[in-house]
């Protein structure tokens, strides 16, 4: 079967379909990934077809939009921004999605960022589709919502919030729908028809993170599931730098910092608060750059480039990141302490079920960041052995786990003919 799988957004949007996509391939499907052209590398060394879809993320995210989205950090204006941000691309986005899909598929993978426009190019195109996302979006009153924050309003405020985001996104994004449908043909209707009849129509909606994390919601539909998480793909070929290796071995296993696709208006004062909280906490660190170009200097600190998260994190003595879902997984599967920084968006829920799950000391919010407090959270991560411990037993169980299996189960229960 010819599968077409499309996602948008930053890398942690794109990495963990690389692993899910070359599990497709070795059970037998053709397995393409539509996403913008900067992670075309990242595809294709994975042995998958790329197609390209319009849009720079990193240089979205570095805009005044982008930057608005940073200062608003968490609930409704952080999600009115995104949304804001997020129409503005979406005619070009919808458009890059009929191409790639009209190029040949018989199964369309649709993630967060792609399913209200991939839904109408499926209809358009006459496709069957399944949902893959990375974050528990659906309404729930079993959390608070996944952009909204962390504080519970109990199971009904939760579940009234959940409902009221749903309903706010589905206004936000059917302008650029209903242009879409109209350009191709199709009875006008909004985001938020099109979302309900893909549940009335049973049409299967997977979460790529593990239910020892989030644990499925008892009153999600059926076509809901939580699979486990799904793990980027490594190049065959990739060896550790040399200055990596010697950097480890050259003393105590060093502290990870690192901020991913997140962009900082002055990356330059991030790096001086990090640097004073590691020589505060007294540990050695490596810092990757990512998208802030963060840069730290002293004696015991060492800056990277990419390094694949599965191999450097189990040789961490704990990790600093933003909380994204993707980085949170790899330090979840490394059974390493975690001390999240979260910024915006779903890095706070995230931030919170680490803590809830006793892997670290608590977030250190990037708003409220200081030198001496993360140090504190430093050296508690460090020296405690408890988090430690709680971390590993968590990995152990997650490793137990193979979310790809059950996607590539839920694939081939499809009545599609190739």
């Amino acid at each position: 079967m010819r599968l077409l799988i499309a996602t948008g957004g930053s890398r942690g949007d794109v990495a963990p379909y690389t692993g899910l996509g070359v599990r497709l391939r070795e059970a037998g499907h053709e397995v393409t990934i539509a996403t913008h052209d900067g992670f075309a590398d990242l595809v294709r060394q994975a042995g998958l077809g790329f197609r390209s879809l319009p849009v720079d993320p990193r240089a979205q995210l570095a805009s005044a939009a982008g930057q608005r989205i940073l200062r608003a950090g968490t609930g409704a204006t952080a999600v009115v921004e995104l949304l804001r941000m997020g129409r503005a691309v979406m005619p070009a986005l919808g458009r890059g999605l009929l191409d790639a899909a009209g190029q040949g598929t018989d199964l369309l993978l649709l993630s967060t960022t792609t399913a209200s426009l991939g839904q109408v190019v499926a209809e358009a195109l006459d496709l069957p589709t399944m949902g893959l996302f990375l974050q528990p979006l659906a309404p729930t009153g079993e959390f608070p919502h996944v952009l909204t924050g962390t504080r519970s309003l109990g199971r009904r405020g939760d579940l009234l919030v959940s409902h009221a985001v749903q309903a706010a996104v589905d206004r936000l994004v059917t302008p650029p729908v209903r242009g879409l449908r109209e350009q191709l043909g199709l009875p006008v209707r909004g985001a938020g028809a099109e979302r309900r009849q893909a549940v009335r129509q049973g049409v299967p909606l997977l979460h790529g993170f593990s239910p020892c994390v989030v644990p499925r919601p008892s009153d999600w539909p059926p076509c809901m599931e939580v699979t486990g998480y799904w793990w980027p793909s490594s190049p065959p070929d990739w060896r550790p730098p040399p200055r990596l290796v010697d950097f480890l071995t050259s003393g105590p296993p060093p502290v990870y910092v690192g901020f991913g696709s997140l962009v900082v208006a002055d990356a330059e004062r991030l790096g001086a608060v990090i640097g004073s909280a590691l020589r505060a906490a007294g540990v050695r660190a490596v810092v990757q750059t990512g998208w802030s170009d963060l840069s730290v200097t002293g004696d015991d600190v060492l800056a990277v480039d990419d390094i694949p998260h599965h191999w450097l994190f189990p040789r961490m003595a704990a990790v600093v990141h933003h909380a994204g879902a993707g980085t949170t997984a790899a330090g979840l599967r490394a059974g390493v302490p975690a001390v999240p920084v979260p910024a915006q968006l779903d890095a706070p829920f995230w931030a919170r079920r680490l803590t809830a799950l006793g892997v670290g000391p608590g977030p250190v919010p990037l708003a409220e960041l200081s030198a001496d407090r993360l140090a504190a959270a430093l050296r508690r991560a460090v020296e405690e052995p408890a988090y430690r411990h709680r971390a590993r037993a968590l990995a152990a169980r997650i490793d137990a786990e193979d979310g790809a299996a059950k996607v590539v189960a839920a694939v081939e229960r499809l009545p599609v003919t190739s």
